[in-house]
């Protein structure tokens, strides 16, 4: 093989693993949203504002690596199905705080693991070092993946998401 083929070779072999790792995710993320009733970007959401307390929709964004259009349209969702509260903040008048509900709380309690339990207990055998290896790269892939022209790389928008997506979560 020419230095080409290597390389066209190695690009090959990179695209099959990412295909594979996106594949995984979304097979689980259907059986997710089969035993909750929820996407896993809402679950994801819901995580967030249960971690962060009462916060907005630009730290729910920032915190889970969606756009805020697309926060804003999960927290429409979660909101008209009784899961998280809009309140406007008490100081300042402009500000509107999400918090869950009691539904919201409860759907938390209960959510299925994000990531499939096979990988979770074997990625747990690893040891510390090798998790954050691996954690790095994974990071260092998605900063490699942003398009020079600076275009944001956050997950379609939720009404586009269908049963059928092919989305990275």
């Amino acid at each position: 093989m020419d230095l080409d083929q290597l390389e066209r070779r190695e690009f090959l072999d990179l695209l099959v693993a990412l295909r594979q790792i996106i594949r995984a995710t979304d097979i689980h993320s259907k059986k997710v949203m089969k035993a909750s009733g929820l996407t896993v970007p809402q679950l994801v959401v819901l995580l967030a504002i249960e971690e962060l307390g009462a916060v907005t929709v630009r730290e729910v964004s920032r915190h889970v690596s969606l756009s805020q259009a697309t926060v804003t349209i999960i927290l429409n969702k979660l909101e008209s199905r009784g899961f998280v509260i809009r309140v406007r903040n008490a100081k300042d008048k402009r500000v509107v705080n999400s918090n869950l509900t009691e539904k919201g709380v409860e759907v938390v309690k209960n959510a299925p693991p994000l990531m499939d339990g096979a990988f979770m207990r074997r990625y747990g055998q690893l040891d510390q070092s090798e998790r954050d290896q691996i954690l790095a790269s994974l990071q260092h892939i998605a900063r490699l993946m942003i398009p020079d022209d600076g275009t944001e790389l956050s997950l379609p928008a939720e009404e586009n998401i269908t049963n059928d997506v092919n989305s990275i979560l």
